[in-house]
């Protein structure tokens, strides 16, 4: 399993962060299964608001990325109801929500910056997907823990592909490194807690 320090993030999760969220196994599988909700949902609207043949595979990979998320949701709640929770009917994400707030507005800029806000938030729960797998005594979220950080870093990639074809390679690659600054910051003023982008206790 690649190493944390493998993707292109700018700031490292410190190790101390998966022990620390995995004192609350049952509200980080809550959590996390609001996620992968989020993410199948997000796939699947990214599909409808751009149906067509603009770039090619991009309804085929929509649903794919759909299907695999719509996946470990019901993965995450299997695991969660064998634990004794149950999904919760409000959650809020601050850090996906900060994210969300520098998609620009046009269609080309609002595609790309979608996008990337996509991948961002893939490869930073691959990053966490890896510590947690790590971290844990249970080999049941070890295993689960260690398969969604490979499907999770496939999505990530995916992502960044498009949006070079939607934006040209060029522009893709500027915006990419502001939005990585961006989302350093954003993950550094996030509360502790349960929570897959949760901060890191001080």
């Amino acid at each position: 399993m690649p190493a944390p320090g493998d993707l292109p993030l700018l700031s490292q999760t410190p190790p101390e962060w998966a022990p620390s969220v995995l004192t609350d196994p049952v509200g980080l599988l809550i959590d996390h299964a609001f996620l992968e909700k989020k993410a199948a949902n997000n796939a699947m609207d990214l599909m409808i608001r751009w149906p067509g043949d603009w770039v090619p595979g991009w309804v085929e990979t929509m649903t794919s990325v759909a299907r695999d998320e719509a996946a470990h949701l019901a993965q995450v709640t299997r695991l969660l109801l064998r634990r004794g929770g149950r999904l919760t009917r409000i959650h809020k994400n601050p850090y996906a929500n900060a994210l969300k707030a520098l998609v620009r507005r046009g269609e080309i800029h609002e595609a790309l910056d979608r996008l990337f806000v996509s991948a961002l938030i893939e490869a930073r729960s691959c990053e966490r997907f890896a510590l947690l797998a790590e971290a844990t005594l249970d080999p049941e979220l070890a295993a689960f823990y260690r398969a969604l950080h490979a499907s999770e870093m496939g999505h990530y990639r995916v992502f960044t592909r498009l949006a070079a074809k939607v934006a040209g390679k060029a522009e893709a690659e500027a915006r990419w490194t502001q939005m990585l600054e961006h989302e350093a910051g954003i993950l550094a003023r996030q509360e502790p807690g349960p929570r897959i982008h949760s901060g890191v206790s001080s």
